[in-house]
């Protein structure tokens, strides 16, 4: 006879015993042994076996060993912290590497009330947009709902998305860009796509938005997507239109989950924004934005906060984000420095003044104009660079250039742009005079000096942002200089994305002794897809960004969630003797902050540039002075006050569509009671902090504590153990942190930490074999004294399965496993839960005759089988009803019932069994 066994069931196969996982595919069964993780999982044919597979059962042996009151506690804990399927509406909790913030759970519930979750997650840049997309994909595979996903994004945030899932969320994914798809496709089936062979993939969107790729994407693309920087695709743009036929073809398909993240969904553009939601629902590009009832059907799939929601509203948590101080730091101009500017300016619009009437050649000679004056500005290397760099291709870029609008496809442009100016004697003497420059004293550089030298004495860690990348290395010359104990590195253009992290990443290594600090030099090519708050707390603009947004990306890749510094300063340098930073401080940057302070967000500059490049030029000529009648004739008041039109009208939009779409539909109070249900049976983190100084101290290597730091010296644990962490990465003294942020060089101790687990996973199995770990003596049974209890109490350990069903687009059946604490007088359960866990956690007061404490345990053995085919079976029952309650909560979408049912496994796994008797204080 063949027996059927579904997840949770016991068998016993090769001679032990498992626990049936669900499996891939029919015919064959996953196993996870009783006593091991989810690493040892085995899949087995059972019709191939040698010894046919038998259905088990998990009892109390007769010889379990018996144990004291502190490893007691410490068994319970370490079941606990070993679980990873947890039976709850979040089961995915159990998985992660962080404590998320309440705010961030939103979305998740939101998509858990859709039949087909659809979302634009739009929150503001460093909120946590990605842990938010991340909480909802492992929730969804947790569930068996998603077998494959793709995150779609800019080719720059590829590598973090990697290490986001892997770090935060236990995921590996590959990533698919033009470099490493063809590594991947290698030696496939002709049959297999990349896709198919490859389930859990971060794609460039760079790379498969060309039409050639797109078509076979849209037919092997897995139905649960995640799109990254979501408003870049949509626009007027080529490639944001090629990625907008993309995305629309995917939305095709009524059954594929998209979640998409942007920190800038509307930005004036209502016509873009309207693209934006079509591709949640096909109708949300045409219905009326001002209707009530379009507003309510949206709220289901459009969440949007602002950093001041999340700091001053109801959602106000402590710590969640840093305070964030911005300030100005003038320096003044030498006077060579000085002659060098008025010099150049001259000659630029001297080359202005004929330009002619021919509206193109005005436009190359503004440009021209204001990249020149822009490198000048930064420094004498990066204007040295320009002068001398005569390409003749570079005209169509300058725009871009000047305003950091560098493509959707690409890196920030950090080299000097080339002049669109003829070679003359007058440029040739400019040259010169830059050369002379390099030799001189930087005015500049020194006043960068000089701000940071108190924020270095406070501890300060700065990111220094340089346009250019001669300024950049001009600037790092001059801070190691100035600075010589300080670790100072840069990163700029120069390097790949994989050599830009790898030199951010060796900062911290190099960061041996405690308190040393360091200083990173870097171009706008760091100003997206690296997070550096772990490192850095200030950012310096050392060169005015032109683009507001970037200007925010920069001062977002230190101010965001997880920020372990209490305050993040910024510092904008700037000269008052230079034409072009008054310019653009007046014209752009001051109007944009004036915005943000309404809007509560970064407003980008309008799309056509023309009234912009003429507010700049006009604004520059006035400060230099003597040239107001060369502004009147080419009418550059006219392009001041259409600037300011377009960008209060964009500016007026967003805040219509703020107060039209802000997420006001769930409160605090839905969210965090769910969560708080969550780490009462899984642990909060100071449980998992004081499990592990146990644990450490129970295998002899106590934890070491630094100021808010503990080192774990986990060479000096036993063979076995160190080999176990070994394998997972974990060598010589680990430095922890015990709540988030985690300072630089520490990581977060959570419950899936590799410490964590492997300490707890050894103590279950010490529990469970006799002959692992022998010396630890953790047994299950025992029987002491102590003044938590006033009459003779049983306390059950207990694993407790489940089986889950979702009654989704396709039935799934999970295993759910949960650790249970049940005290019972007589046959009366009086206490559960953490009520329990203090009983057992409170010390013996005294130690019991061998022969008592044998009887009292045997009498407990004795009585173990009515317990569990009565209260204890009760207690499980209950409980299997009370999870269809939490489930149906979270899942109700509609008025539609229930998605889930819960079924317990009976009997419970009763891995420990102890006696606690009356005893005196």
């Amino acid at each position: 006879m063949v027996l059927s066994f579904s997840p949770g069931d016991l068998v016993r196969a090769r001679g032990r015993e498992w626990v049936t996982l669900p499996a891939p595919r029919e015919g064959v069964l996953a196993l996870r042994p009783l006593s091991g993780n989810e690493n040892d999982v085995v899949v087995l044919a059972p019709s191939l076996e040698i010894s046919s597979v038998e259905a088990a059962r998990f009892d109390l042996p007769e010889d379990a060993r018996s144990t004291v009151q502190a490893k007691a506690a410490l068994l319970a804990d370490a079941l606990r912290l070993t679980l990873r399927r947890g039976a709850g509406p979040f089961r995915s909790a159990a998985q992660l590497a962080f404590e998320p913030r309440t705010y961030q759970l939103v979305p998740l519930l939101m998509a858990l009330r859709l039949q087909v979750p659809r979302l634009l997650i739009a929150d503001d840049v460093g909120i946590g947009k990605t842990i938010e997309a991340g909480l909802i994909l492992r929730e969804f595979m947790d569930r068996g709902e998603v077998d494959s996903f793709s995150v779609l994004c800019p080719p720059h945030l590829v590598d973090q998305w990697i290490i986001e899932l892997k770090d935060r969320f236990g995921v590996d994914a590959v990533p698919v860009t033009s470099g490493s798809a063809a590594r991947l496709e290698r030696n496939l089936p002709l049959a297999q796509t990349l896709f198919d062979a490859y389930p859990y993939t971060v794609v460039s969107l760079d790379y498969i938005k060309a039409e050639k790729r797109r078509e076979g994407f849209a037919r092997a693309c897995p139905d649960f997507v995640i799109v990254d920087e979501a408003h870049a695709c949509v626009g007027t743009h080529k490639g944001k239109q090629q990625r907008f036929e993309l995305l629309q073809g995917l939305a095709r398909d009524p059954e594929r989950r998209i979640i998409m993240l942007t920190a800038t969904p509307h930005s004036g553009d209502e016509e873009a924004f309207a693209r934006l939601l079509s591709l949640i629902d096909q109708d949300f590009g045409t219905l009326d934005f001002d209707s009530a009832r379009y507003r309510e059907r949206l709220a289901r799939h459009f969440v949007q906060r602002r950093r001041v929601d999340l700091v001053e509203g109801d959602w106000h948590e402590d710590r969640s984000f840093p305070k964030h101080e911005t300030t100005e730091h003038a320096y003044r101009l030498s006077p060579e420095h000085l002659a060098f500017q008025e010099a150049v300016l001259d000659y630029c619009l001297s080359v202005v003044s004929k330009a002619g009437e021919q509206k193109r050649d005005q436009r190359l000679a503004f440009w021209g104009t204001l990249a020149l004056m822009r490198c000048v500005g930064s420094s004498p290397a990066a204007a040295l660079s320009a002068l001398r760099n005569r390409a003749a291709n570079e005209a169509d870029r300058l725009e871009p250039q000047i305003y950091d609008e560098d493509g959707d496809d690409e890196d920030a442009v950090d080299i000097e742009p080339s002049m669109a100016f003829s070679d003359d004697p007058a440029l040739r003497a400019l040259i010169d005079q830059a050369s002379g420059l390099l030799e001189a004293n930087d005015p500049k550089l020194d006043a960068l000096v000089s701000a940071l030298k108190p924020l270095i004495k406070s501890g300060a860690n700065p990111v220094v942002f340089c346009r250019y990348l001669a300024t950049a290395d001009h600037v790092k010359a001059g801070l190691r200089k100035a600075f010589p104990k300080l670790i100072i590195e840069s990163v700029t253009g120069e390097l790949t994305p994989d050599e830009r992290r790898d030199r951010v990443a060796e900062m911290a290594l190099e960061d041996k002794e405690e308190g040393a600090q360091r200083i990173l030099v870097a171009t706008d090519c760091l100003s997206e897809g690296i997070n550096l708050q772990q490192l850095f707390d200030t950012v310096v603009h050392y060169d005015l960004s032109w683009n507001p947004t970037r200007h925010q990306q920069r001062e977002g890749r230190v101010d965001r969630f997880g920020q372990p510094a209490e305050l993040v300063r910024s510092i904008m340098m700037f000269s008052p003797d230079s034409a072009i930073d008054g310019a653009v401080l007046d014209v752009i940057l001051r109007k944009a902050e004036e915005i943000r302070k309404a809007t509560g967000v970064t407003v980008p500059l309008p799309d056509e540039r023309g009234p912009v490049t003429h507010a700049l030029m006009c604004a520059m000529m006035l400060r230099r002075g003597g040239h107001k009648q060369l502004t009147l004739d080419l009418r550059l008041e006219d392009g001041t006050k259409v600037m300011e039109a377009r960008w209060r009208d964009a500016s007026e939009n967003e805040k219509k569509s703020r107060a039209r779409f802000a997420q006001n539909a769930m409160k605090p109070s839905e969210v965090a009671p769910e969560w708080d249900k969550v780490r009462s049976l899984l642990g909060s983190p100071e449980d998992t902090r004081l499990f592990v100084e146990r644990a450490m101290s129970r295998f002899g290597v106590p934890l070491e504590k630094k100021r808010n730091v503990y080192i774990a010296h986990v060479h000096a644990l036993q063979q076995s153990l160190k080999e176990k962490l070994e394998q997972r990465g974990l060598e010589k003294s680990v430095r922890l942190a015990a709540a988030e942020p985690a300072p630089s060089g520490t990581s977060l101790l959570t419950r899936t930490h590799p410490l964590t687990a492997s300490l707890a996973e050894s103590l279950v199995e010490a529990s469970l074999d006799q002959e692992a770990l022998p010396d630890l003596g953790v047994g299950r049974v025992g029987a002491w004294p102590t003044a938590a209890v006033s009459a003779m109490t049983r306390v059950a350990l207990l694993r407790v399965r489940y089986k889950l069903t979702i009654h989704g687009r396709k039935e799934q059946l999970l295993l759910a496993e949960e650790a249970a604490l049940v005290a019972l007088q007589g046959k009366s359960i009086v206490a559960t839960g953490e009520d329990v866990r203090d009983m057992l956690s409170t010390p013996a007061t005294a130690d019991l005759a061998t022969i008592a404490r044998d009887r009292m345990i045997n009498a407990a053995k004795a009585e173990l089988p009515d317990l569990l085919a009565g209260p204890l079976a009760a207690f499980v029952e209950q409980r299997a009803a009370e999870l269809v309650e939490d489930h149906a909560r979270l899942r109700t979408a509609a008025g539609s019932i229930s998605r889930v049912s819960v079924e317990a496994v009976l009997p419970p796994d009763v891995i420990g069994l102890f006696v606690l008797m009356p005893g005196e204080m």
